[in-house]
């Protein structure tokens, strides 16, 4: 059993620089829960590119695939941040109804990103703080590394969370350590209260 099982972490944090891998390593992890049986909804946040330059991003909903528009640097509308415009429509509909969905019925919620573009929407703040924050189930999240915000520093201080910070040079390492402490705390939810559909070892 590791360390996280043991003393009950729930909220699985990743965060690093920008390029550090930190999608790469909650998208993999999302495939490995996956693959064990486990059901895994939220978001997660991808980059659109065009000729090797990024344009912007998309956000997914990992319960049904669908996605949408969350920044592009084309755009006129919307909060700036750096030179994307953030919209704000994508958050406060396929954003919330993703979280509110994964917490109702998912077995882990993932969450990427936590950061200043999501967090101008209203609406997506406060299904974080009770999807995830006010949740009980296990929650994977992307979170900004050096953001001054209330809401990111609350879940850091969080008292069942663990940050792990991703690097160009650690980030496999990261990868399979969070899977493995992830594993061991569904495998033991799962051997206290039986799931149909989720893997037991």
């Amino acid at each position: 059993m590791s360390a996280s099982a043991k003393t009950g972490v729930r909220l699985f944090l990743v965060t690093g620089d920008p390029g550090s891998g930190k999608t790469t390593v909650v998208s993999r992890v999302v495939l490995e829960l996956k693959t064990k049986g486990y059901t895994v909804g939220g978001v997660l946040t991808r980059e659109v590119r065009s000729h090797g330059e990024r344009q912007g991003f998309i956000l997914v909903d990992l319960g049904t695939e669908a996605s949408a528009p969350l920044a592009t640097a084309e755009g006129k509308l919307g909060p700036k941040v750096g030179k994307y415009h953030v919209d704000l429509n994508t958050l406060a509909t396929l954003g919330v109804r993703a979280l509110r969905h994964a917490e109702a019925s998912s077995d882990v919620i993932a969450c990427d990103e936590i950061g200043p573009m999501e967090l101008f929407s209203p609406e997506f703040r406060k299904a974080v703080t009770e999807c995830i924050l006010n949740s009980s189930k296990p929650c994977l999240c992307v979170v900004h590394k050096r953001l001054a915000d209330p809401l990111i520093d609350e879940i850091k201080a969080y008292g069942r969370s663990k940050l792990f910070e991703v690097s160009f040079d650690n980030r496999d390492e990261v990868r399979e350590l969070v899977s493995e402490e992830m594993l061991d705390l569904l495998e033991g939810r799962t051997a206290e209260v039986p799931k149909s559909g989720a893997a037991s070892n």
